[in-house]
């Protein structure tokens, strides 16, 4: 008897409310236009902050604010290169005698060679 009583119902697919004595909310248009050209708009609710860049929906690029200020540079760290690395763990004094040191051993290897 409990299977009938949902007979005829499909459970979470449909809504018994209705929108009766509802007002919609407010809403806020902006419009974006992608660097192709294509113009179109975006709605919003009222209250919130409009992007200033959103996807194009018909090439998928990178659509501006029309009228909206330019979006802030992304900051960009400098490639660390290897002497960059070398000198975090040692100094110049360290490498130079470091470098003395194995020019020594190189040059006592062509003495021997000879």
């Amino acid at each position: 008897m409990g299977e009938r009583s949902l007979r005829g119902s499909r459970l979470g697919s449909v809504s018994y409310e209705t929108e009766r004595n509802t007002a919609p909310i407010e809403r806020q248009y902006a419009e974006y236009k992608c660097p192709t050209g294509h113009q179109f708009t975006v709605p919003f609710a009222d209250d919130a902050e409009v992007p200033d860049t959103w996807e194009c929906k018909f090439d998928g690029a990178a659509a501006k604010l029309v009228g909206g200020s330019e979006p802030a540079p992304k900051k960009v760290k400098p490639p660390r290169t290897h002497w960059d690395m070398l000198l975090e763990r040692r100094s110049v004094e360290d490498l130079e005698e470091v470098l003395a040191e194995r020019l020594e051993v190189l040059r006592g290897r062509r003495t021997r060679a000879s």
